[in-house]
């Protein structure tokens, strides 16, 4: 299902996020599993981090009033897997490192979602996150974990009439920027806060 807003979410906002945030085990999402809980990133190899958990938890409170049953949701830069695993309805991860794409699909069935995969409620890919995934698209939401240096037109295109992206956008100053496009298609962008996130790229750079 996609175009639709969650109905009484400013009522259970609370509530909803503190349920999407404690039904997945950080721990088994990071190599380090005796800092798993603290409040900072964490390397996970490759030139990749997971990020601090209080970024993960501004991510979403900002995607909860579209991530409804049945949603469509894209993950890019899907590293360890930990938002996927966040996610309700079908969930795609994209992370064009392979290894991370592999240690993401056992992250996740060791924190119990392997029907999930096996049934293709949750596929991860290896790719170029930058393109988006459209085989699988419109999305009511799409999550970009690692700074775009300019807004990508694409990814703003398989956004779903209504849809919402949270996206960390620039090169040396960096803004967290909230995009949403409405029922007719028009699209508007509200910068967040400052973040400093590693680059959206292609792997020769992170090698």
């Amino acid at each position: 299902m996609t175009g639709e807003v969650c109905e009484g979410y400013g009522k259970e906002k609370l509530l909803a996020l503190d349920l999407a945030m404690s039904k997945v085990d950080r721990a088994n999402y990071v190599y380090n599993k005796a800092s798993a809980y603290e409040d900072l990133p964490q390397p996970i190899g490759h030139g990749a981090t997971i990020s601090a958990p209080h970024m993960h938890a501004h991510t979403v409170e900002n995607l909860l009033p579209l991530l409804c049953p049945g949603a469509r949701v894209l993950d890019i830069g899907s590293g360890s897997g930990y938002l996927v695993a966040d996610g309700a309805g079908t969930v795609v991860g994209i992370e064009h490192v392979p290894e991370l794409v592999d240690w993401s699909v056992q992250n996740l069935a060791r924190d119990g979602l392997g029907a999930a995969l096996a049934g293709g409620r949750i596929r991860m890919v290896a790719g170029d996150g930058r393109k988006g995934y459209p085989d699988a698209g419109p999305y009511d939401v799409i999550h970009v974990g690692a700074a775009a240096p300019t807004m990508p037109a694409e990814l703003v295109e398989q956004l779903a009439c209504p849809g919402r992206m949270f996206i960390p956008v620039g090169t040396v100053a960096q803004q967290i920027v909230q995009v949403d496009k409405d029922a007719d298609g028009n699209v508007t962008q509200q910068e967040l806060f400052d973040v400093m996130y590693v680059p959206l790229t292609d792997r020769k750079p992170q090698a």
